[in-house]
């Protein structure tokens, strides 16, 4: 399980969501070129993406992860379908902020069917 989010306390509240329910945790990539970097090497099942990563659309994660056949789930507080590109984002469940356990975890298994 990927986890791209800017604010740490935001990313380590995911993590511990996760977490305590049996996902293992890869990051979190606090930016567009990091998350990009991790996933030159290590291919996770499923991802959690924020929408906007320190003023930049996550759009580009979005689209690698697409071409990976990666399944991911938002978790933004943002009207993404503003962004260029964000045809890559369609589809993909926006659990938006404040994240609840509940939400995203349903979300999640409902993204990996």
């Amino acid at each position: 399980m990927l986890v791209v989010e800017d604010e740490m306390k935001i990313a380590l509240d995911i993590q511990m969501m996760l977490e305590d329910n049996s996902y293992q945790v890869l990051g979190p990539a606090g930016s567009v070129e990091s998350a990009l970097r991790l996933l030159e090497d290590i291919r996770p099942d499923i991802a959690v993406l924020d929408g906007n990563l320190r003023g930049r659309p996550v759009v580009p994660v979005a689209q690698r992860l697409r071409s990976l056949m990666i399944p991911f789930v938002l978790s933004s507080a943002y009207d993404l379908f503003t962004f260029e590109g964000s045809e890559a984002l369609a589809g993909a469940e926006n659990v938006q902020k404040p994240v609840s356990e509940g939400r995203l975890i349903a979300a999640l298994q409902r993204a990996l069917l």
